[in-house]
């Protein structure tokens, strides 16, 4: 689970990382009233689970009140278009303290799989994209793995700035880590932490990913959940208890076990095409689940089929089958449907689609359903 950036520096505040003063403005009548309790100069910026903002124009520095008017109703109710998020409006916007910078720094903490450690990563060239200065200049990036007597200060140093702002990096790296720890964060991220001329260490920027499957021990951070910024295909799918992604092909897919939906994709892309989705129903789900899920499957308008691929085992294929061909009556379907059906109750599973009066392509394996995808 993402949270806003507003969300996040009020998090920082709480463990004793220093952030600018800002406020928070949600409607275009309370702008002024706002900026007027931040004397500008100030940074407004627009409030989307969005990376890139200010490339897209969703960060902007004001120099004075009537420019920071302009700024903000500008940014306020925008279309905010980037390749991570897509096109999002802006619903909130932060407006915040400028402060006199004179360095800017990278600061994450994450976790690194392989080495099965959390890992600090760490540079001095802040405000750019870590992936881009990890391709042009490698060696300004810094990682720790962290381990029992974690202590920060040698990496830190070799940034190469004096005891006083290395202290001050030091202490922001630990609060970091013991966010991470105590709210089950799998990210927490500062680009840019800078370095204020007058020596100070402040976090310009927050970001903070949640373990979701931790979230029912943190009714706290799941509070702060913001639903406008969620996928609506995924939103629906958690109130239903599917798990569903939101992909960008136009393959439907339905599949029981998550190493079935990544084989499923990986067959689709044999035929030449791309999954729209991941959508794993479970071992156990009833024909009334199997038709919420066909539901949410058809509501993608990009849809050019949908393939169901099922292995019966918890899951009979019957029950699949009366779910889809439930789902199919109470629905206007304009795209073929494909279904590849193995184990518990195969042959009854088929023969209600096939006596249901209504158009499936029922396959009897992978490769008759490699090319029945192959020519769409």
């Amino acid at each position: 689970m993402k949270i806003h950036e507003y969300q996040a520096k009020d998090l920082f505040k709480k463990y004793g990382i220093n952030v600018p003063s800002s406020i928070l403005c949600d409607s275009k009548e309370k702008i002024k009233q706002c900026i007027e309790q931040i004397n500008p100069p100030c940074v407004i910026k627009a409030q989307v689970h969005s990376g890139a903002r200010g490339k897209a124009g969703g960060v902007k520095l004001a120099h004075n009140f009537d420019e920071a008017l302009k700024i903000a109703d500008e940014i306020l109710g925008m279309e905010l278009t980037s390749k991570q998020a897509g096109t999002k409006k802006v619903n909130k916007i932060l407006i915040e303290n400028a402060v006199d910078i004179d360095k800017e720094l990278y600061l994450s903490l994450t976790f690194d799989r392989a080495n099965e450690a959390i890992a600090m990563i760490i540079s001095n060239q802040g405000g750019m994209d870590i992936e881009e200065t990890a391709k042009i200049a490698p060696e300004k990036i810094y990682t720790e793995l962290i381990k029992d007597n974690f202590n920060p200060l040698q990496t830190v140093k070799k940034l190469g700035y004096d005891d006083e702002i290395n202290t001050q990096i030091v202490s922001v790296v630990n609060s970091l880590y013991e966010l991470l720890k105590e709210k089950d964060a799998l990210l927490v991220e500062i680009n840019p932490l800078v370095i204020t001329k007058q020596k100070k260490v402040i976090a310009l920027d927050a970001k903070i990913n949640f373990d979701d499957n931790a979230l029912f021990r943190h009714e706290d951070i799941l509070a702060l959940k913001d639903e406008k910024e969620e996928n609506p295909f995924e939103l629906q799918a958690q109130k239903d208890g599917l798990n569903y992604i939101k992909l960008d092909g136009t393959i439907g897919c339905m599949v029981n076990g998550a190493g079935l939906a990544m084989a499923t994709m990986d067959i689709i892309g044999l035929a030449g095409k791309k999954a729209a989705n991941f959508l794993d129903v479970g071992g156990g789900a009833s024909s009334e689940k199997i038709e919420k899920a066909f539901k949410l499957l058809i509501s993608d308008e990009n849809l050019e089929a949908v393939f169901i691929n099922i292995f019966g085992g918890i899951l009979r294929c019957d029950f699949l089958a009366e779910g889809v061909k439930n789902a199919i009556h109470s629905l206007n379907i304009n795209v073929p449907v494909i279904v590849r059906m193995e184990g518990t109750n195969k042959d009854a599973g088929a023969d209600i689609l096939n006596n249901s009066g209504l158009k499936f392509t029922v396959v009897n394996n992978l490769n008759e359903a490699i090319e029945v995808i192959k020519n769409l």
